[in-house]
């Protein structure tokens, strides 16, 4: 059973007994830039259209990988972007509290929580990263510098997928402009390219800043 405590647009559904707890600060990925310099960079990534899928596997994005002890990637995430997090001794998480900014929710149990690429894997493939060895494409999917990789609820990045933003946008359009500032960011500190349509979709969603 889902363990959720959602703060939602004129409800609340609390699957938990006890007081409601103090809302949660929304995570902070690092390197997030300005909305000044987010539209600069945007228009310095080069436009163009995708590239083929042929060829991308997960397996030559290496990732989770360990950062240090038993702590691998994820459970650095996890740790980073949530609350009075407690980890066992094989680092994994206990117990905590993580809010989703792309929707809301605020959860209670890891398993209901995914790390997602803020540019998806094969997203970064078909722009770019197609050509880089498997060094590079190791360091992307585990960027814990810049604004790549965030705590949100699974259902809804498993729906996000490989989608870019003219295809997806988070449920709160509240995050429309951060989300806009993490994607341009990595993009740009990548030299991954874009769509007509992708920096359309950007250019609004940074309107909204």
């Amino acid at each position: 059973m889902k363990s959720l405590l959602f703060l939602g647009a004129g409800f609340l559904a609390i699957s938990l007994g006890g007081a409601l707890p103090a809302p949660l600060p929304a995570p902070t990925p690092p390197g997030i830039p300005s909305t000044t310099t987010a539209k600069s960079n945007l228009a310095g990534l080069r436009v163009q259209p995708q590239g083929s899928q042929t060829g991308y596997s997960r397996d030559l994005f290496p990732h989770w990988i360990t950062q240090s002890g038993s702590c691998d990637t994820r459970e650095v995430v996890l740790k980073r972007d949530g609350t009075s997090v407690v980890q066992g001794s094989n680092c994994a998480a206990v117990s905590g509290r993580w809010y989703s900014p792309f929707d809301g929710a605020i959860w209670t149990a890891a398993s209901d929580v995914d790390i997602d690429h803020m540019v998806p894997l094969s997203n970064a493939w078909k722009s770019g990263a197609s050509s880089w060895t498997t060094a590079r494409r190791q360091s992307f999917a585990n960027d814990l510098t810049n604004p790549q990789l965030i705590a949100v609820t699974d259902n809804v990045n498993q729906a996000k997928g490989d989608a870019g933003p003219e295809a997806w946008k988070p449920p709160l359009t509240s995050y429309y402009c951060t989300y806009a500032k993490m994607w341009v960011k990595v993009k740009s500190v990548y030299s991954l390219t874009i769509t007509s349509a992708e920096k359309t979709a950007l250019t609004s969603m940074l309107n909204s800043c």
